[in-house]
């Protein structure tokens, strides 16, 4: 840290503020978890309710008091508030209660760096810990002298934190511009799996709702899979075949939660756009889960803000053994196109039912046929293989090649082109223009 502060602790107060008539049980459930996902031990929960928070502690006097009094009494070293605080409020707190006093955001940004494993997560991380760091700077020199602005009225504490700042500006540069080029990486593959025709579909969802788990079950990878709070930091790439509709990349994305600090997904950015070039989105939802519908809504915000709400969508309503008399199903819309399937990605039931939900989806750009092939063009087999476009091969009578072939329609046009072998005959004439 650029600043001192008192020495934090793992043992918290908790405190959750109601300001409508509303019942926030489920919001004060949540926050629990972050709290466990966090790696603190939770001394008590104080709640309570007011109109609107107040300017100087965002608490009134009579629970200010009661928060010292938990903290005394259960000797704990740090308070976490399930709302944001302003930069002065957290320093009138800290000097009210002498320990650590951490917001909503400042807690999800401490998941995040426990979470970031690759180098482009931890880079993002930082920099929305720098940035939200930034507005909070001032406190951490409240132990000098600090004196108002101008010639011969210039105090050490001030001198330091300029220096202070400009050496968070620098840093915050930096990353940017490191970060900067792994989204030109990531363009530049984005770049060649539209030139080879390869559909992407980005999991997408609400934290915790199994969406990793789905993923391993897909692709037989072992991404980091738990029950807690944003488990999944790091994109993850797979390429995989379906069965109706040729090979796909499928990504694995970061959760998404109520009220994510927008500061977060300004730093994510490079990584959710993976989600804004994907062809289709599965939008995982926890079945299980009764706040499910408004997770919903909050995935959606955020897919508007990073403008990917328009891409078509698919609903997975996962975790379905949580469920009674839950089965596996595909539901459809009144033109008979799949809009949600319920499965169970821990069991791997109702998967057949995805996959042909997904194939369907994605037929529109797939060609499913047999090509018979002489043997002076064996380069169509060999370019079929190397884009992984050939599901079958047999010969006929006439010692001939028989491929089955599954995948885009432009993909295997460009196959027979390079090949030199006249696209008559193999792909439907009524077609054969939209492919080009």
């Amino acid at each position: 840290m650029l600043f001192e502060r008192p020495e934090g602790g793992e043992l918290a107060v908790l405190v959750h503020l109601d300001f409508t008539s509303e019942n926030n049980s489920d919001d004060v459930d949540e926050f629990q978890d972050l709290v466990d996902s966090a790696g603190a031990e939770t001394a008590c929960l104080i709640r309570g309710s007011r109109k609107q928070p107040s300017s100087k502690f965002f608490v009134g006097a009579g629970k200010l008091e009661e928060i010292k009094q938990a903290i005394q009494l259960h000797e704990a070293e740090m308070v976490i508030f399930n709302h944001a605080l302003r930069p002065s409020q957290e320093r009138n707190l800290e000097a009210e209660f002498q320990c650590r006093v951490l917001d909503r955001t400042t807690l999800i940004l401490d998941i995040f760096a426990q979470r970031a494993r690759t180098y482009e997560g931890k880079l993002q991380v930082e920099l929305a810990q720098l940035q939200h760091m930034s507005t909070r700077l001032i406190r951490g020199w409240t132990h000098l002298e600090r004196q108002k602005g101008g010639i011969g009225m210039r105090g050490p504490g001030e001198t330091q934190l300029e220096s202070d700042r400009r050496l968070l500006r620098d840093r915050v540069k930096t990353i940017q511009k490191r970060l900067g080029k792994v989204r030109q990486q990531r363009d530049q593959g984005r770049k060649a799996r539209k030139r080879s025709s390869v559909p992407t579909i980005s999991i997408v969802g609400y934290t915790n709702a199994g969406k990793s788990t789905l993923f391993n079950a897909l692709t037989d990878s072992d991404v980091y899979a738990a029950d807690q709070l944003f488990a999944t930091l790091d994109p993850t790439l797979r390429r995989i075949t379906l069965p109706s509709a040729g090979p796909v990349v499928l990504a694995d994305t970061v959760g998404f939660i109520k009220d994510l600090p927008h500061k977060l997904v300004q730093a994510f950015r490079a990584t959710l756009e993976e989600t804004c070039e994907a062809d289709l989105l599965l939008h995982v939802v926890d079945a299980s889960d009764q706040q499910r519908y408004d997770n919903i809504e909050q995935v959606d915000a955020v897919l508007k803000e990073i403008d990917a709400h328009e891409i078509p969508c698919l609903q997975v309503f996962n975790k379905i053994d949580c469920l009674s008399n839950a089965e596996p199903r595909v539901e459809r819309d009144d033109q008979g196109r799949p809009i949600r399937v319920w499965l169970t990605a821990k069991e791997e039931r109702g998967f057949d039912g995805l996959l042909e939900a997904l194939g369907e989806l994605l037929a529109d750009d797939v060609f499913k046929g047999t090509w018979v092939i002489e043997h002076v063009n064996a380069g169509v087999r060999a370019k079929l293989y190397e884009l992984d476009l050939l599901q079958h091969e047999s010969f006929d009578e006439q010692g001939r090649y028989v491929l089955d072939v599954l995948g885009p329609k432009s993909d295997l046009l460009k196959v027979l082109k390079q090949s030199g072998v006249d696209p008559k005959g193999y792909l439907p004439e009524d077609e054969k223009e939209d492919w080009e």
